[in-house]
């Protein structure tokens, strides 16, 4: 199973959530990330933060959906902040869709302090939707209740 995470930019949010899902992940599943207006590159503070929680970083990168023309996801996960009025990106294709929002903790303003909190809250509200996920019977739910149960995760 191949999931999506999507955000606007590709630089954090979504790149923590590809690391941290891949990192607790079986064999079999896999995480990839792609952005609407991909930054080209990763936010240094995101890759210290993965780093600092032992995630491995290589490979990470910042692109666009074109990026999986070829291998379409079975999920896609937007991680933008609809409260922040952020605007979603959109994924067309067969994909189960839903939306788990975040914050985004690169938008966090004061000393050095507060941003490693704020990253480091991040990933763990990140970490617990990741392993909710990981936790369901995949082999035994219908679509629909996939559907749900990745729609509940989200208001978690």
């Amino acid at each position: 199973m191949k999931i999506l995470f999507m955000c606007t930019a590709n630089s954090c949010r979504s790149i923590l959530s590809e690391a941290q899902f891949n990192h607790l992940a079986p064999a079999g599943q896999l995480a990839v990330s792609s952005g609407s207006f991909p930054r080209g590159a990763v936010l240094p503070r995101t890759l210290l933060t993965l780093r600092a929680a032992g995630i491995a970083t290589e490979g990470l990168s910042s692109k666009g959906n074109d990026a999986f023309v070829d291998s379409p996801p079975d999920i896609v996960i937007t991680v933008c902040d609809k409260a922040a009025g952020e605007a979603c990106p959109v994924y067309f294709g067969p994909a189960l869709k839903a939306h788990w929002g975040l914050e985004d903790p690169s938008h966090v303003e004061g000393d050095e302090a507060s941003i490693d909190a704020a990253f480091q809250a991040t990933l763990a509200h990140i970490e617990r939707r990741c392993r909710a996920f990981l936790a369901l019977p995949l082999a035994d739910m219908s679509r629909d209740e996939l559907q749900q149960a990745i729609n509940r995760i989200g208001q978690e």
